[in-house]
């Protein structure tokens, strides 16, 4: 058995209480991982493609206000 499949054997085993603190808990975490590597990315340059096509699009006049 592998180390996925006996956390997957573990979590299948919790109380109720227990699963939704390690369900809250893993959100959490999963949310921050994508923060920094969001955070990472944009410090590299990688999501200024997105910058640059928002602005194109905005002298262009595709923007509309919210």
């Amino acid at each position: 058995m592998n180390q996925l499949e006996i956390i997957a054997k573990q979590i299948a085993e919790l109380d109720h209480e227990s699963y939704s603190r390690l369900r809250d808990w893993f959100i959490e975490f999963d949310q921050s991982v994508w923060d920094k590597k969001i955070e990472s990315d944009s410090n590299a340059g990688k999501l200024d493609f997105l910058i640059s096509t928002a602005l194109a699009e905005y002298h262009q006049g595709k923007a509309k206000d919210l």
